[in-house]
């Protein structure tokens, strides 16, 4: 017997959940103006990667760079989406492949001959010289870094979110010590934390798209603005 076309009611009664999760994630954000200026710092880098797709260079490295500024306008949009509907755990996976990405582009912005050994590379060159791994260690290297914090915040993510391991079961939880439960929740503590890392990434993707761009180059002064917030976020969050 064929199965009946229509959209199945439990998807549908999932979906009001994640529109009511949703009202709940925009007042606990209006209550509380420091995580409402991470919103602010993500939307200011998605702006960015958008004008950085706009700027009129046809150059195939340059192309790359518009390239992964697009995945991370679409990884930022997901990510949120995630979080605002009650899914932290699967926010925080794509949250890795952001700051995956971040770290990519940062190799290339002092080292451009890098992104055509990217492009063109084939498996074995890639995993030699553009694995997460070896891109760290080079970062590290290049910035006389030995404490290894690039691949901590990566583990951090890759436990709690990317792998299942008895690490994500904290993501699960909607209170410390208490049980997990399945599907969407909304929780305040987790809530906090998931728009702060998302905030920070937003202004680490930012600073590096930003490099790219040529100066002058700033419709709607995207740019300023984003430097703005940058100000504002560093002396709200390190001072």
């Amino acid at each position: 017997m064929m199965t009946e076309i229509n959209f199945p009611n439990n998807l549908d009664s999932l979906y009001e959940q994640e529109r009511f999760l949703r009202e709940k994630f925009i007042a606990i954000i209006e209550n509380k103006p420091k995580l409402s200026l991470h919103l602010h710092a993500i939307e200011r880098a998605m702006s960015l990667a958008q004008i950085m797709v706009n700027y009129p260079e046809n150059d195939e490295d340059f192309k790359v760079i518009k390239m992964l500024s697009i995945r991370m306008f679409n990884a930022f949009g997901a990510s949120l989406t995630l979080i605002s509907s009650g899914y932290h755990q699967n926010s925080g996976l794509v949250m890795r492949d952001i700051l995956e990405t971040v770290f990519l582009i940062d190799l290339f912005k002092t080292d451009h001959t890098a992104i055509e050994r990217w492009r063109l590379a084939d498996k074995k060159k890639q995993r030699e010289e553009f694995s997460p791994a070896a891109v760290r260690k080079a970062l590290d290297e290049r910035d006389g870094a030995h404490t290894k914090k690039r691949a901590e915040v990566y583990k951090m993510f890759s436990e709690l979110a990317a792998h299942p391991n008895m690490h994500s079961q904290h993501m699960l939880r909607p209170e410390k010590g208490g049980d997990i439960v399945m599907g969407p929740f909304m929780e305040g503590t987790t809530l906090e934390a998931g728009v702060s890392e998302l905030g920070r990434l937003a202004i680490q993707a930012g600073e590096i798209m930003n490099a790219f761009l040529p100066g002058g180059w700033d419709h709607e002064n995207v740019r300023a603005n984003f430097a703005r917030i940058k100000k504002e976020w560093i002396e709200t969050f390190y001072r």
